[in-house]
């Protein structure tokens, strides 16, 4: 007689987001293929993103409040549900919540913006609390990142490094060549993740290429400056401004680089995306990207905030598509080596386990 299967742990995940972008794809990813009854707590969030995770399988909700999310887990506590918080308000409730209700808390951080006083402020507190009793795990998306926590005392033993990973992808055609190159940022157009660096790097080489194309996906508030820059310069045929998209797999058809020009990251999602698609990747050298691409081997880094540097790396690739098909197919290889989902997914699915049972 075959002995009963354990009932699958559950895991409550917490964060408050705006939209679906990296932090979002990966947890919607993750609990799609790491063992354990999953359900996110969005802190706030548009109804359409919980949707877009209930839509995909996963159990999904809106919970207002810091009274709200206690008054819900006290309700769950019977079944000692393990929390998983992802940003700063998550990890704050998430704190609070698991203190006074005694639940197993792991914090998940996917890196750092402290642009400003109360961001910086905020960091600070995010290391204090990742020092207390009730953070049992804490688990890092770059070692950049885990360097941070060990600079503010996080005990080692509390630490772990679990790059972002990618599900496999099904095979895309192969690309054609075309007669302009196209250059693509992929992401908010936000401060932190560099816009205006990226357009200080293609206005120059759009000047000097007339075969050069640009695109710059996402949407946010830097969006009307970006585009008064773009229209000042006159190129507003070569960089274009699409808006946010919700679907990447065209784009890596069209794609012959990605630049990631961010003032900090951890390990970027779409980073590993290009990786997948075959798509070669120049980048600022920030956060966790250097843990993944080598310079030179499987892409090319600049100098952080360098956008002369960070031009030059562009230019390069331009001028010898032979190199730029050498640190994609290599990008290829890394990307399924290190950074495949299925296998990382175990090392969480024995995460969860050993903290879950207080080890």
């Amino acid at each position: 007689m075959n002995a009963p299967q354990p009932a699958p742990l559950p895991i409550v995940h917490l964060l408050s987001s705006g939209g679906f972008y990296g932090a979002e794809r990966m947890l919607l990813d993750h609990c799609l293929a790491t063992a354990g009854e999953h359900e996110v707590v969005f802190l706030d969030a548009p109804v359409q993103l919980v949707e877009r995770f209930r839509a995909a399988g996963v159990n999904a909700r809106r919970c207002e409040g810091l009274g709200s999310l206690i008054k819900y887990l006290r309700g769950r506590r019977a079944a000692r549900p393990l929390i998983n918080t992802h940003n700063f308000k998550g990890l704050l409730f998430g704190w609070v919540a698991a203190t006074l209700l005694r639940l197993p808390l792991v914090i998940t951080q996917h890196g750092f913006t402290p642009r400003s006083t109360k961001q910086r402020f905020y960091t600070w507190l995010s290391l204090q609390l990742c020092r207390t009793p009730s953070v049992r795990r804490v688990v890092c998306v770059a070692e950049s990142i885990a360097r941070l926590h060990r600079l503010a005392h996080v005990r080692a033993d509390k630490l772990q490094v679990i790059p972002n990973g990618l599900p496999p992808a099904a095979e895309m055609p192969k690309r054609q060549a075309e007669p302009c190159t196209l250059v693509g940022y992929v992401g908010r157009l936000s401060r932190e993740k560099g816009p205006d660096l990226f357009l200080d790097a293609l206005i120059p080489l759009a000047r000097e290429h007339s075969h050069l194309h640009a695109v710059m996906l996402g949407d946010g508030p830097e969006r009307d400056v970006l585009q008064s820059r773009i229209d000042d310069a006159g190129l507003g045929s070569n960089i274009q401004l699409p808006g946010y998209q919700t679907e990447m797999r065209h784009w890596w058809m069209q794609l012959d680089l990605l630049v990631i020009s961010s003032r900090t990251e951890g390990t970027p999602m779409i980073m590993l995306e290009a990786m997948q698609a075959g798509v070669p990747v120049v980048s600022f050298a920030v956060g966790g990207i250097p843990d993944v691409l080598e310079d030179g081997i499987n892409g090319l880094l600049a100098e952080p905030a360098n956008s002369a540097a960070l031009a030059a790396c562009i230019d390069r690739l331009i001028d010898d598509p032979g190199l730029a098909r050498a640190l994609a197919e290599r990008a290829r290889h890394t990307q399924q080596d290190r950074y495949h989902l299925p296998v990382l997914a175990e090392r969480w699915s024995q995460l969860y386990m050993t903290t879950a049972q207080g080890a």
